[in-house]
């Protein structure tokens, strides 16, 4: 009796079967048989048996096709004209592959690494053991013909900036794949002829009508057509592909689909319609019942239809970007499921116009924003005396007419602006409120009461509405408030048009370019950015003391949330249900049993609710829909995304400002001093206790945990909330963090830094393949506020200087980093490298020993992150090198996604030493390689360098010998023996048997 386990490998496939006995396992390389024959015998007889099945195997021909060894290997190996190596486990019974890996060498030789398991034996206390086999330098020949036969299938002419289709493409009739990405294509002639077509990739070319030959393509089962210029689809296309299951045709101009779209409900599954002009949700989509994801992101739709959502197909759904009412954006961002729930609720009454502005209001300290906020909700003049003015933000919610204005009042100095950005929505009405007492007609003036704030809305919200108001009037002689309103108006209309200015001139860059095809995403990302501008209205002056000019103000902005082009999303439609739920949790926060905090369990507010006679019914599920759409609204906050935080309900949103306001605020020097005798001891420490810490807090931005207890239970106990104190931070501070730390990490508003003095005796064991549940040390934590930093000379000496041969690039941002940018970004950094040295505009990161310096420079029309490492001294080590740089690229991408008009652009320097030249990085999609060329000219200096100097690529390997001839392997559990040259290694290892 024996058992047979064949591993044979295929170039097409592109990833592995599970290994088990008996079955064939196909990964990325050429074909390759190993054999495994187990007789089930002791190992003694074996011994003896050994020279009897060798000399077997050699008189055997060599070829897997033998009958002998087993029927099923013919089909794999009958046509190779190497021998394959076969090898031989002998003595042990029941082997199971545990494991097997392998790594590809030039010259189609490899190494394979296989863990081949056997049983325990009869006896007791005898435990399994494990075989680590490895085969060193195989040949991995390739059946004749095969390497043809896939090339014929399957064409990629990506990048090649053709205009026309070659002759030779067109007359193979065999094809199957065609890939025309990133080309010049204007006309699709002669495709008809690939009857067997089933995948035709023409995104990002030139195409303005849509290729009337497809239709001919009845096998095609994946077109993709996005990012070019169409306008209009033809009927009678998709009448014929009734195998299409992937169609992409974003970013294009459409406004309209085929009705034989419909011809595809069977066969299509994934749709992408984005960017697109669609105002209306084109009707053949809703016959697509086999659809699975679909995307309509960046369109004009104002309404989905119900009937998308009543079938079980579709999984996956996107539609932001749209000025929709019904159901809103703020609903429809909760996903497939709340868009279900909120058309079920909609099946038995009709819906309700719920027209509602999201205001806030920005400027500069001391500008009045208090004063118009108040005085615009009293109805009257409400002046805000300056020691009363805004820390953080305050939110106050008042109506005019039969529209729901919710204020949201930012404080206006910079040290608050960390957490500001994250406040700052989309589709609001942004009041910006200048001094023009304080306003002079000069540019530090303008940039410092009106550019800043300007030029972060551009960057994060890029299509707000802003009124810019100017305040104290009554304090400017006659004459000068107009002056200095044209002067403001000017700037702002010169700062708009320089960004546009420059927004073209990028694209002109990439349109210009003699690679344009390799820039297409970042030429479709400025293009978007270019037709989203900040819409700047008149300015109003107002004097704070005359109720008629507040009046006036009000009535300015009421005209303006009328108009729909301003305001498309100020209408939304909603079950009643919403709005009793809205009601009754108003209701609630207000009652005097709630505390003033307003923190209140999930479960808990379900039970409160569902005491009230027309709420009885309300589930869970319900609630929380209603509360995702409540927090979009900014009307309460529930970060549900937060592990710690998904069963606290926020109910007074100025209470999470509280806890930003403990830390992020204006002045905390001051209120380290300021800690009372009473507290220190309460937290057992002491005056000197509380000196260290301001000095600590100035020399590094870092406090410790008690620092922390301590301004937080001032803060709290001041205010008389000292109740929730242990639940803000953590009962047992070393084990269990609180509330505020699980905001501040989800914000990156500071970094948790220990130092590990000594192993963890108390560390949970690790389990492969389980959760592993890290523990605190004994040692005191302390948490870095990068706001704060300083100092950079400590970095620099660690560093120990730039070095001319360093990897070196830069992302350059335009207009400008973002305030609070790079803070955020140390803090994702390090949190991924436990090893670094941060400063104010520097840190460096340290990787297996290996760092990596990152600078930020901020200067107008001159900002950019410098990123730094040491050029490798092996061309082995490029791979880790470039892993890290990219790493830090790709957190530094992710965090300005947030920030929807700013502009990013990877390049290298030179390495020509003067030279002013840099290489734009191409488009990166994921992780692959950057470079494809082995070595890159400079246009400017002409010299050459080696591409892997410049961009992400692994060098090649130094040409290896020939492979040597294959040999025979043959492994017992006594020895090893083996024909012909190789390198075969076997371990044992016993384990036990738990």
């Amino acid at each position: 009796m024996r058992l047979l386990l064949e591993l044979s490998e295929c170039l097409s496939e592109k990833k592995a079967d599970n290994v088990a006995p008996g079955l064939m396992v196909k990964t990325r390389w050429a074909p390759f048989p190993l054999v495994l024959l187990v007789p089930t015998v002791p190992a003694k007889i074996a011994k003896l048996l050994l020279p009897l099945l060798l000399f077997a195997l050699l008189r055997e021909p060599r070829s897997c096709s033998n009958s002998r060894l087993s029927p099923e290997l013919g089909p794999c190996c009958s046509n190779s004209s190497s021998p394959w190596p076969p090898l031989l486990l002998a003595g042990q019974s029941d082997p199971k592959v545990v494991t097997s890996s392998r790594s590809q060498r030039s010259q189609g030789s490899a190494i394979v690494r296989l863990k081949v398991s056997f049983p325990a034996g009869k006896k007791a206390g005898r435990r399994p053991s494990v075989w680590c086999v490895v085969l060193n330098r195989l040949s991995c020949p390739t059946r004749p013909g095969q390497e043809q036969e896939e090339a014929l299938r399957e064409v990629t002419l990506s990048t090649q900036r053709l205009r026309v289709l070659p002759p030779a493409v067109l007359s193979n009739p065999m094809l199957e794949s065609l890939d025309l990405d990133r080309n010049k294509l204007k006309h699709i002639t002669g495709v008809s002829k690939l009857c067997n077509l089933k995948k035709l990739i023409l995104s990002k070319n030139e195409i303005v009508d849509f290729p009337d030959e497809i239709q001919s393509l009845i096998y095609l089962e994946k077109l993709e057509l996005n990012q070019n210029q169409i306008r209009v689809i033809p009927e009678g296309i998709f009448s014929h592909l009734s195998r299409l299951k992937h169609l992409r045709l974003n970013n294009n101009r459409l406004c309209a689909l085929p009705r034989d779209l419909a011809a595809c409900r069977g066969s299509l599954q994934y749709l992408n319609l984005s960017n697109n002009l669609f105002r209306t949700f084109p009707q053949p989509v809703l016959q697509l019942t086999s659809l699975q994801e679909l995307h309509v992101q960046n369109n004009a739709l104002r309404q989905l239809p119900r009937e998308l959502f009543q079938g079980q197909s579709l999984k996956t759904f996107k539609a932001n970007g749209n000025p929709l009412r019904e159901p809103p954006s703020e609903v429809c961002a909760g996903g497939i499921q709340q868009i279900m729930n909120y058309f079920t609720q909609l099946q038995d009454c009709s819906g309700q116009e719920d027209k509602r502005v999201k205001t806030m209001f920005l400027g500069a300290s001391l500008a009045g924003k208090s004063t118009i906020c108040k005085s615009l909700k009293q109805g009257q003049t409400e002046l805000v005396p300056e020691e009363e003015r805004t820390v953080g933000i305050e939110i106050s919610e008042f109506r005019i007419e039969d529209f729901t204005f919710l204020f949201w009042d930012f404080a206006g100095q910079l040290e608050y602006y960390m957490t500001h950005h994250v406040f700052i929505t989309p589709q609001a009405l942004v009041i910006l409120v200048i001094n023009l007492r304080m306003y002079k007609t000069n540019d530090d003036t303008f940039k410092d009461l009106v550019g800043f704030w300007i030029n972060n809305l551009s960057m994060r919200a890029p299509n707000s509405v802003v009124l810019p108001v100017g305040t104290h009037t009554d304090c400017c002689q006659e004459g000068e408030v107009e002056e200095k309103r044209g002067h403001i108006m000017s700037k702002i209309a010169a700062m708009l048009e320089e960004r546009k200015s420059n927004l073209s001139h990028f694209i002109d860059n990439l349109e210009g370019s003699e690679e344009s095809e390799f820039y297409m995403d970042q030429w479709e990302k400025l293009k978007e950015m270019e037709n989203c501008m900040l819409t700047i209205l008149n300015l109003v002056p107002v004097n704070c003391t005359d109720r008629r000019d507040i009046k006036k103000l009000e009535a300015v902005i009421l005209e303006h949330v009328k108009n729909e082009e301003l305001f498309p999303e100020v209408i939304r439609v909603l079950p009643p249900v919403y709005r009793q739920v809205e009601a009754a949790i108003v209701d609630v926060a207000q009652s005097e049993e709630t505390a003033d905090h307003g923190m209140m369990d999930l479960q808990y507010l379900l039970s409160k609710l569902s005491l009230r006679e027309h709420l009885a019914n309300l589930g869970r599920e319900l609630l929380q829909d209603i509360l995702r759409y409540l927090h979009r609204i900014g009307l309460i906050i529930w970060y549900e995304e937060i592990k710690h935080l998904e069963n606290t309900v926020f109910l007074q949103p100025t209470f999470l400002i509280t806890m930003f306001k403990i830390l992020v605020r204006y002045r905390l020097v001051q209120q380290l001093e300021s800690i009372s005798v009473d507290t220190l001891i309460g937290e057992h420490a002491t005056i000197r206790d509380r000196s260290n810490w301001v000095w600590t807090f100035k020399s590094k931005a870092m406090l410790c945990h008690r620092a922390v207890r301590a301004l937080v239970k001032y803060q709290l106990y001041s205010e008389g909330m000292q109740d929730i104190f242990e639940e803000i931070m953590g009962r047992e501070p070393h084990r269990r963090r609180g509330k505020l730390f699980s905001l501040l990490e989800h914000f990156e508003i500071c970094l948790e830094v220990r130092k590990a003095e000594a192993l963890n005796p108390e560390a949970s064991e690790f389990v492969p393949g389980k959760p592993w549940e890290t523990t605190q040390g004994h040692g005191e934590s302390w948490y870095l506020f990068p706001t704060y930093l300083n100092q950079t000379e400590e970095v620099s000496e660690v560093w120990g200087g730039d070095h001319p041969e360093d990897l070196h690039i830069r992302a350059y941002f335009s207009p400008e980093i973002p305030e609070g940018f790079f803070q955020r970004f140390l803090v994702k950094a390090c949190s991924f490298y436990s090893t670094h040295w941060v400063a104010k505009v520097t840190c460096l990161l340290i990787c297996n020993g290996k760092p990596l310096l990152i600078k930020e420079n901020n200067q107008r029309a001159y900002s950019y992150l410098e990123l730094r490492y040491r050029k490798p001294a092996e061309r082995r080590e490029f791979r880790f090198a470039w892993d890290f740089l990219m790493a830090i690229v790709f957190i530094s991408q992710k965090l300005s996604e947030e920030w929807p008009g700013l502009h990013v652009c990877v390049k290298t320097p030179c390495r020509t030493a003067g030279c002013p030249a840099e290489l734009v990085w191409p488009d990166t999609e994921g992780k692959n390689t950057v470079a494809k060329e082995e070595v890159k000219t400079c246009g400017t200096c002409s010299h050459r360098f080696r591409a892997e100097l410049l961009l992400p690529r692994v060098p090649g390997q130094p040409e290896a010998p020939p492979a040597q001839p294959t040999a025979c392997y043959y492994v017992t559990s006594y020895g090893t023996a083996t024909f012909g040259p190789s390198s075969v290694h076997v371990n044992r290892q016993n384990i036990s048997c738990e």
